[in-house]
């Protein structure tokens, strides 16, 4: 076999970014070399796990620290719009959010064309949402990672992305579509115009990628995979059945109480542990229930004091190493959350603030995986009854089980490894 170089250009998220470790690594079992493409800001995040990295700007140059504040306080900036449901996020959150992202690709067309051809790479792999004409125009296949919800690729049947509707609402899934198109529209002006500029093709009113015509990976498993109106070709579509990475060994801490009872893991992300007065309010709630809790608290573990005696507090976690171990899941929904609890077969309830973890958290509980809260308003008493329904629920129980054999019988990385593989030989 010859060796090929793979680049991957995840966003700048920990989502995206583990998921392409995971085919990475995969990659480099099979012999080939794996490159990254990052934001300044991730680049010793590659680093970390073994992998060259190539900076690439996504917005104005500055210092990684200064970029991480950045997404820190606009995350932190929109805490009031947590409470308020995805269809009303849209002129506030989601608005901001595709104005970086546009934003991003402009800065990236200046930096990735110089940038591939020092790698020359063989491959590019793409996990966003949005398309950057350097990487269709290089010239070597270009594959597309779908971390985010099934849903990025649209069907009539299919909610729409971020709108946390249930597949049986069509009329909260047009009202929801209506609205986004109507706010989303001079930004979508905006995009087009740079696409024209960079002799692109304009794209649908609401689209900003395409599938690639090579290859495209769904992180979503096939047991919650949405029906379709029209089903995605395997020739070009193929779910990996989560993407879950290797991660070093994690050896649960002896409590000071409750250590033979059910373990918690309880994580919103690295930009979602911002919101403290949630997290408190969770551990003060697990503090008077029969479980024990580890408590993702990110960069924030300066602000929390009186530690209840059934809970351990760290501002990371090897997660994949975690879920294992652990009884159930309190989560933000994102994918990387939603897909290893559903590998390991554990149950989540999941209280989204923004982006996919709508759309997830409908999904957990309308396929029996778990249960969908809104992340402020619920009492200790239905979160204690859900808990209880998690860890006693024989049907919830079977049903993960049967996802997780499913999950686990086919690998993600390793299956997107060996379709990677294949093309490159072909």
């Amino acid at each position: 076999m010859t060796q090929k170089t793979i680049a991957f250009f995840p966003e700048a998220a920990f989502g995206p970014a583990l998921n392409s470790v995971g085919i990475a690594q995969a990659c480099e079992k099979l012999g080939h070399k794996a490159v990254f493409l990052s934001d300044p800001g991730f680049v010793e995040v590659y680093q970390g796990y073994g992998f060259e990295a190539h900076p690439v700007a996504l917005s104005e140059p500055m210092e990684p620290e200064a970029m991480a504040k950045f997404w820190e306080d606009f995350i932190n900036g929109h805490i009031p719009n947590f409470r308020k449901s995805p269809i009303d996020q849209i002129d506030n959150y989601v608005k901001d959010c595709w104005e970086a992202i546009v934003d991003s690709a402009k800065w990236a067309q200046k930096d990735l064309p110089g940038v591939l051809d020092a790698i020359k790479p063989d491959m590019i792999c793409v996990d966003n949402v949005i398309m950057f004409p350097a990487i269709k125009q290089y010239g070597v296949p270009w594959v597309r990672i779908i971390s985010c919800s099934e849903n990025e690729i649209p069907d009539p049947l299919v909610p729409p992305h971020l709108s946390g509707c249930r597949v049986d609402d069509p009329e909260g899934m047009k009202a929801y579509d209506d609205r986004f198109k109507a706010v989303i529209k001079p930004i979508h002006d905006d995009y087009n115009a740079f696409l024209a500029e960079n002799n692109e093709a304009p794209y649908e009113l609401g689209e900003f990628f395409e599938p690639s015509p090579t290859m495209n990976f769904l992180l979503y498993p096939e047991p919650v995979k949405y029906p379709r109106e029209t089903p995605l070709d395997p020739a070009q579509f193929q779910y990996l059945e989560g993407c879950v990475r290797e991660e070093e060994p994690y050896e649960v801490p002896t409590f000071k109480a409750n250590n033979d009872k059910p373990l918690l893991y309880i994580s919103f992300g690295s930009l979602g542990a911002g919101d403290t007065d949630l997290l408190k309010r969770i551990i003060k709630t697990v503090s008077t229930l029969p479980y024990r809790a580890l408590v993702n608290v990110g960069d924030y573990i300066g602000e929390y004091d009186d530690i209840p005696d059934n809970v351990h507090i760290a501002s990371w976690y090897p997660q994949p190493s975690v879920i294992p171990q652990v009884d159930a899941v309190i989560h933000h929904g994102g994918n990387n959350s939603f897909t290893e609890c559903l590998y390991f077969g554990k149950p989540a309830i999941i209280m989204p603030y923004v982006w996919d973890g709508h759309d997830n958290a409908t999904r957990v509980q309308e396929t029996g995986h778990g249960f969908g809260f809104h992340r402020y308003d619920w009492s200790d008493e239905q979160l204690a009854e859900a808990l209880n329904t998690c860890l006693t629920d024989t049907a919830m129980q079977a049903k993960l089980a049967a996802t997780s054999a499913h999950m686990q019988s086919r690998h993600g990385p390793t299956k997107a490894a060996g379709i990677l593989d294949g093309i490159l030989q072909a």
